[in-house]
């Protein structure tokens, strides 16, 4: 058993068995094997009350900081339902955070709720993270509505970050279908202008495209709005569903198998493609998107809620493959795997 390097004011232990005399004799707390997956420079937080938070895993190239848990959308299928309550701490626990992120850090997220809707405060955010961490690109997600505000729009121009970018939805070519899809009536025309705002001012912007019974009938449709009306965004996403928060609730208005729209999806990024405009498609099993879809592809569900169907035991691929949501393989996914051999 090796001593304990000396020098600080509290140890963590995983598993401690075999340590009674170290454990003792220190300020410490034991964590139990589960914990197994910490290591260096890995942050978390300790609660009075026992709980233990794992704010930042320096090992995982998926780090997103949740924000809020408050939201001004309603989305049929969000993963993160919103909360009405005052979680304004949860900020003051980022600040915190932030400058414990090891500088080396190649991204980070910033998610909710809706960010946004602390204003000024989410703005001080943003700019703490720049000073703590100036080399890290940074990824938020929005809605996008706070930007219809030419002034909220400037103010978060003005942080002058080197590489951060908004990822915002846009769910249909249709106000009344995005508007159906977000719970909120008037939420698209807020958006667009959001976007408009922020590409004047030279902001990179990634549009969000979730799929599901709601959206994919009118992704082409979709696709050919963005080349007329919004060719200037950096990157379309286009993202299969997870099946988790309201996506349960909502099942059967929203699933539909990938397998049966992969030529749907071939269309929309074929037009994408046509018109130059980058497009990346998330969070799909590698052997349910055509050939034409393979240089889009993205591996992109975050490892900590990653996993293969048992079909996918013998597939050449996998290496190559993001798999699926846990929640996915816990609750419905396509039946149309066909292993690559």
């Amino acid at each position: 058993m090796r001593p304990l390097p000396p020098g600080f004011v509290f140890y963590v232990f995983i598993d401690a068995e075999g340590r009674g005399d170290q454990t003792e004799d220190v300020p410490c707390v034991v964590l139990p094997r589960e914990f197994a997956y910490l290591g260096q420079d890995d942050v978390i937080r300790l609660n009075d009350d026992g709980y233990v938070r794992v704010l930042f895993r320096a090992s995982s190239p998926h780090n997103s900081i949740l924000v809020t848990e408050q939201c001004n959308h309603y989305c049929l299928m969000c993963s993160q339902p919103p909360k009405n309550v005052d979680d304004s701490w949860i900020l003051r626990e980022v600040r915190q955070l932030l400058p414990l992120i090891p500088r080396r850090t190649k991204q980070i997220g910033f998610t909710g709720g809706e960010p946004t809707l602390f204003g000024d405060e989410f703005l001080d955010i943003l700019r703490l993270a720049k000073a703590c961490l100036p080399q890290t690109s940074i990824h938020v997600l929005s809605n996008g509505r706070r930007f219809a505000d030419p002034r909220f729009a400037q103010h978060f121009a003005e942080i002058d970050h080197h590489d951060l970018m908004l990822g915002i939805p846009v769910y249909s070519d249709d106000p009344a279908r995005h508007d159906y899809v977000v719970q909120t009536q008037g939420a698209f025309d807020e958006t667009i202008r959001g976007i408009l705002n922020l590409k004047r001012l030279r902001q990179k912007i990634e549009l969000r495209v979730v799929l599901h019974k709601q959206t994919i009938e009118r992704l082409p449709k979709l696709a050919v709005f963005i080349a007329r009306n919004l060719l200037f965004v950096d990157q379309v996403a286009l993202m299969g569903l997870e099946i988790t928060g309201f996506t349960r609730a909502n099942f059967d208005s929203l699933w539909v198998d990938p397998g049966d729209y992969r030529d749907v999806l071939s269309e929309a990024v074929g037009i994408l493609d046509a018109y130059g405009i980058r497009c990346a498609v998330y969070n799909h099993p590698l052997c349910l998107v055509n050939k034409d879809v393979e240089h889009a592809y993205v591996k992109s569900i975050s490892d900590w809620k990653n996993e293969y169907a048992p079909e996918c035991a013998p597939c050449t691929r996998k290496s190559e493959c993001g798999g699926f949501f846990t929640s996915g393989i816990k609750h419905a996914y396509s039946n149309q795997l066909r292993p690559f051999f």
